[in-house]
């Protein structure tokens, strides 16, 4: 967490010698000040996690953004073609995550996402409830949450 925080001081530090203050200058500023740090202190043992997280970060983005594309183009499809496709369900999905922020994270992720919902998580916190609106194959739809857990899980720890 170090390591983020000098990145999103050099970051800020960027946009106000800059001054221009916009989204693109500080995302800008965040992309240069990551190479920087990079860089410079690659040795640091405290940094090295952080920095192995760059590309993850990247293919999770990619790989969200594009199941969102999906996920909108069917509700999407749903709603304006006459007949209706939902074939809503309730499904259980055994958690491997154990942190607390590990599992927000997951459950945002799924109710942002159009078509799906996290309902609750069990006491024990080993098991996620998730609504689908179109439900075909349990051990499908569990795959995908996995594949999101799995990715989370690279992330935040």
């Amino acid at each position: 967490m170090k390591a983020f925080g000098w990145n999103m001081l050099l970051a800020l530090a960027w946009l106000v010698l800059s001054g221009t203050y916009t989204l693109s200058n500080l995302f800008g500023g965040m992309i240069l000040s990551y190479v920087v740090l990079a860089y410079l202190v690659r040795d640091v043992a405290s940094f090295g996690t952080y920095f192995g997280k760059g590309p993850k970060m990247l293919n999770f983005v990619l790989f969200f953004i594009w199941d969102l594309v999906k996920s909108n183009a069917r509700v999407a499809y749903d709603v304006l073609t006459p007949t209706h496709l939902m074939k809503p369900a309730v499904i259980a999905v055994p958690l491997d995550i154990k942190s607390d922020a590990g599992i927000t994270v997951l459950s945002n992720l799924i109710t942002v996402t159009p078509g799906s919902l996290a309902l609750d998580v069990s006491t024990d916190r080993k098991v996620l409830f998730v609504h689908l609106m179109y439900f075909e194959d349990e051990q499908m739809h569990i795959a995908e949450v996995k594949k999101l857990e799995a990715m989370v899980m690279e992330i935040l720890e």
